[in-house]
């Protein structure tokens, strides 16, 4: 009987704080500014946003109703046109073309960074310490190298008179090559494009991966040793599978990333020769502020940006129904 007093005493003691004290119990008020806190921390960056991201695209998506050209820039004139910019550039065989294009420029490169970035990462996890030291040195280099003066080297590798490609190509008995104009074709211009684009992508995702594959617990691959795997069996059935989330998130940004390829295309060639290697975003940076049709342009911008989310969107409905069939 004693000791059933004793619990029931137990149970129903009062909880004390510091010094035997009852704990001191929060308000209605302190119990909000809690639940707000989270919110107050997220202002600042969300504010930042606001200003810096959605405030242009507020008056670009404005612009793009607008026929602004310099006599309106110079006259501060606003002069609506509705929807016949978007009519106008829909109704434009050279917008479909160059959208195929970029679609088309943006799968190849994201294909050839994705397999050539998972290569190196699974290098990286297999080299030495001093080795996988040196290589991630150099991948952060050309990582942090910035886009321009990437492109400045680029330039100088592949200049026709003076390039370094030329030369080695020459003096390796491909003496057709010794004066060979890379940005004189429309093919030869996306291949030095794609091989910049790519070599500043494979840092990215070489990295990424080789830090994703030390989570791996090593007892999956003595297991798929012992049962006689292979290097391709045991990618495809451990590394790959225990590594979808990180190939599905990074080949999202390497697509947002090539899609909106500015820099590079523009400055080896600024789109040429021709207008043949324009993408979206130089399409409507040269009607824009090249051809002084800053409404046109503000209309390509915002259909280029529709483009980006449609792919984007598709995207992530494939990865979303691979998902629930592997689930």
């Amino acid at each position: 009987m004693a000791v059933q007093l004793d619990e029931a005493a137990g149970r129903t003691a009062p909880r004390t704080g510091k010094g035997g004290a009852p704990p001191a119990r929060r308000g209605p008020g302190a119990r909000r500014a809690a639940r707000g806190a989270p919110y107050l921390l997220l202002l600042p960056a969300l504010l930042a946003t606001a200003v810096f991201l959605g405030w242009p695209l507020v008056r670009n998506l404005v612009l793009s109703f607008q026929n602004l050209n310099m006599k309106e820039l110079i006259q501060h004139l606003t002069d609506w046109q509705g929807l016949g910019n978007y009519q106008e550039v829909l109704g434009s065989g050279q917008f479909w073309r160059v959208t195929v294009r970029t679609i088309a420029f943006t799968a190849v490169n994201v294909v050839l960074i994705m397999v050539l970035g998972t290569l190196l990462g699974l290098l990286l996890a297999r080299l030495g310490t001093k080795m996988r030291l040196v290589l991630s040195v150099a991948l952060v280099l050309a990582w942090a190298m910035p886009s321009i003066a990437a492109t400045t080297v680029f330039q100088w590798l592949f200049d026709s008179r003076y390039g370094v490609v030329n030369w080695l190509l020459d003096n390796l008995g491909w003496h057709s090559m010794a004066r060979y104009d890379w940005v004189g074709t429309q093919l030869s211009t996306f291949f030095v494009i794609t091989v910049l684009i790519v070599w500043q992508s494979l840092p990215f995702v070489a990295l990424n991966l080789y830090a994703a594959t030390t989570t791996i617990p090593k007892e999956l691959y003595e297991a798929a040793r012992m049962d006689g795997a292979g290097t391709w069996k045991i990618f495809t059935s451990v590394t790959f599978p225990f590594l979808r989330p990180f190939f599905l998130a990074t080949t999202f940004l390497e697509v947002i990333w090539v899609f909106k390829a500015f820099p590079q295309i523009f400055a080896i060639n600024q789109g040429g020769p021709d207008r043949l290697t324009e993408t979206l975003p130089i399409y409507a940076f040269t009607e824009g502020v090249g051809n002084l049709h800053f409404g046109m342009g503000a209309a390509i911008s915002v259909l280029t940006i529709v483009v980006l989310l449609a792919l984007t969107a598709y995207y992530l409905r494939l990865t979303l129904k691979q998902e629930e069939d592997a689930l």
